[in-house]
């Protein structure tokens, strides 16, 4: 079968590879043209463009870039066409997803989204072109699956493949790990700035004021895949701050505590079991449309999971350097780190276990044999 995958950034390269991998067990013939990054490119098959060519943030960044968002849904269509595949298979990245699937729908297209669109944050009118153009969809958050049962469409929980991709890594040896990037023995503190330029220069500089007040802990950035070390180092300004490059994973795994922006990061630093800080600060233009259309009483997925405060979540104005050293106080105060574990434990249990990508890749072939 051949199978054109669309990912949109950092997070749907992971979930595309992953997916890829499950679907190459499912069909030996598995041939792929994609949407994505190293690590969809890495499984196999063809890359029409990389998510760093496109990574748009924030409403304001991405009117800027309306002409070349326009050519790449051209591009994206012929590409389609001429490729001809079995079946399409969306992942996150909304803006760009949806159109695609609207005028892949109406030429007779096999659709599938794996990743809701966020239409349970915000314009949920969403949902009706959603029915319309997709013809099956499999969610990772259990609350997504009771939110699209309010609109009479039936979607597919499968679990969320974070889990996976965190159970299937090969464990660090800590004091290896500190020896290989020059780390010395105190707790470190990670910081997760964002993968995109924009987030990076909003949250880094605030993350790195509370350097000179934590003399007993080590601050390491953990630097994102998109982003090269010279576009972090105009922020570093302590001998105190280590940078590590694409190993959110492995850092995450030895660390104390984290400061981190708001996105799939949050969940991932829940899954290591790590107390932390959710942050977000966007342009204030961006901030304003945003606060009139989402509808959640929380951004993080951590909280958006458990339906209550886990971790507090510092936004816009409330994010600044002393209402950060605030919480990062608490946090790393012995007892109130023990509540964060026994709250991301239960966390993990609702997310459903490990196989996301392995039941998606089985439905989709399924679904295409049938």
């Amino acid at each position: 079968m051949k199978y054109y995958i669309i990912a949109g950034e950092a997070s749907g390269d992971l979930h595309g590879s992953n997916l890829m991998k499950a679907l190459q067990k499912e069909d030996a013939n598995a041939d792929f043209r994609f949407w994505g990054g190293d690590l969809m490119q890495q499984v196999g098959g063809t890359l029409v463009k990389h998510y760093k060519e496109r990574a748009f943030m924030g409403f304001a960044e991405v009117l800027k870039n309306l002409s070349k968002i326009y050519k790449d849904i051209s591009l994206c269509k012929t590409d389609i066409k001429n490729y001809n595949p079995d079946a399409i298979i969306f992942i996150d990245n909304s803006g760009f997803n949806l159109r695609i699937a609207k005028w892949a729908k109406a030429n007779n297209y096999k659709t599938n989204y794996y990743i809701s669109p966020q239409v349970w944050a915000s314009r949920a009118n969403r949902v009706k072109a959603i029915k319309r153009d997709i013809d099956a969809m499999y969610v990772i958050l259990p609350f997504v699956e009771d939110f699209y049962k309010k609109y009479d469409y039936k979607v597919t929980f499968v679990g969320h493949p974070l889990i996976d991709a965190i159970a299937d890594r090969t464990q660090v040896d800590e004091f290896e790990f500190r020896k290989q990037y020059g780390l010395n023995d105190k707790p470190i503190i990670a910081l997760l700035p964002g993968s995109r330029k924009q987030e990076i220069k909003n949250m880094l500089s605030v993350m790195l004021g509370l350097v000179d007040n934590y003399p007993d802990y080590q601050f390491v950035i953990a630097g994102a895949p998109s982003q090269d070390y010279e576009f972090y180092a105009q922020f570093i300004n302590s001998k105190n701050v280590k940078f590590i490059d694409n190993k959110t994973y492995d850092l995450l795994s030895v660390s104390t505590a984290a400061l981190v922006t708001s996105g799939t990061a949050t969940l991932e630093t829940a899954l290591f079991k790590v107390p932390q800080v959710v942050c977000y600060k966007g342009s204030n233009i961006s901030y304003q449309i945003a606060r009139r259309i989402i509808t959640l009483k929380f951004i993080s997925l951590v909280n958006l999971i458990m339906d209550k405060e886990v971790v507090k979540e510092l936004i816009q104005n409330y994010f600044t350097t002393k209402n950060l050293k605030k919480e990062l106080d608490i946090i790393l105060d012995p007892y109130e780190r023990t509540k964060f574990f026994i709250n991301y434990y239960d966390l993990e249990k609702k997310l459903g276990g490990k196989g996301a990508s392995e039941k998606t890749a089985h439905l989709i072939y399924n679904s295409l044999k049938s």
